[in-house]
């Protein structure tokens, strides 16, 4: 075996890794932290108490999701969006369903810097609100840079009409009992799923869910996708209500592009 070939696998083995810690920070199965949830007493005014790893929850100052009201426009980068084909492979989290992607992937690139696709995951209702207002939905789409920071892309999803991306992952969502549903053969492309406009609002923020980790990059799509009422159904059939209540902004600014 060549150096260049066990360089190679290190890479991939270390990537690996690196991205299942990043899946499992942001929304950590159900098996391994039962104790918080989106209701009662482990919903999430109670997660800061829960654990003193999910501290940040109560005492973070940057925290998301946020109510976007006030932005000053800024003459920002575009995303560039370059995702390839990934497998068909849906999680049940035991808090959303979620698809992780395997390295290769592709990713998003804003100016100079970029971050590799790591895993999409959906909430409802949207968590991110706009002047007060929540879609039906939103998809999550979490990025990770060569330094392991995360930046965020957040599709919001409207009810209207049938959405054929989300078909393909809502139709294979792992039954009760189970926590995962693979399609041999089939793939998935996330481009699919964005908006033909794509400016967008930008803000320093955090995860949503426990330990709710901060110096995250967020960039929250203007414009929605749509999805149809039977979709949004056959999601809250599992998951009626999975979102954080929108987090004080503090001394932070959002952006958002001019288009």
């Amino acid at each position: 075996m060549t150096r260049a070939s066990i360089g190679r696998r290190f890479f991939v083995a270390g990537w690996l890794v690196a991205a299942t810690l990043v899946a499992a920070a942001y929304t950590v199965r159900a098996e391994e932290h039962a104790h918080w949830s989106y209701s009662g007493t482990t919903g999430p005014t109670h997660w800061a108490s829960e654990d003193a790893a999910y501290a940040t929850c109560g005492s973070g100052k940057h925290q998301s999701p946020i109510d976007i009201e006030k932005t000053t426009v800024e003459s920002l980068p575009p995303i560039e969006f370059g995702y390839r084909p990934v497998p068909l492979t849906v999680t049940d989290t035991g808090h959303s369903f979620q698809v992780n992607v395997p390295p290769g992937s592709g990713g998003i690139t804003i100016g100079a810097d970029h971050y590799d696709l790591v895993q999409f995951h959906f909430h409802r209702p949207s968590e991110e609100e706009i002047h007060g207002h929540q879609e039906s939905m939103v998809a999550h789409l979490v990025h990770k840079n060569a330094s392991g920071e995360l930046a965020v892309v957040a599709v919001l999803i409207h009810t209207g009409e049938p959405n054929p991306f989300l078909k393909q992952v809502f139709d294979h969502f792992p039954h009760k009992g189970t926590t995962e549903t693979k399609v041999p053969g089939a793939t998935l492309n996330l481009a699919e799923l964005l908006p033909q406009h794509r400016g967008y609002y930008t803000f320093e923020g955090s995860l949503t869910t426990p330990p709710c980790t901060e110096h995250v990059r967020w960039f929250v799509l203007k414009s929605p996708v749509q999805a149809s009422t039977a979709q949004v159904q056959q999601f809250a059939a599992r998951y009626p209500n999975v979102a954080r209540p929108v987090q004080a902004l503090n001394d932070r600014t959002v952006a958002e592009t001019r288009d």
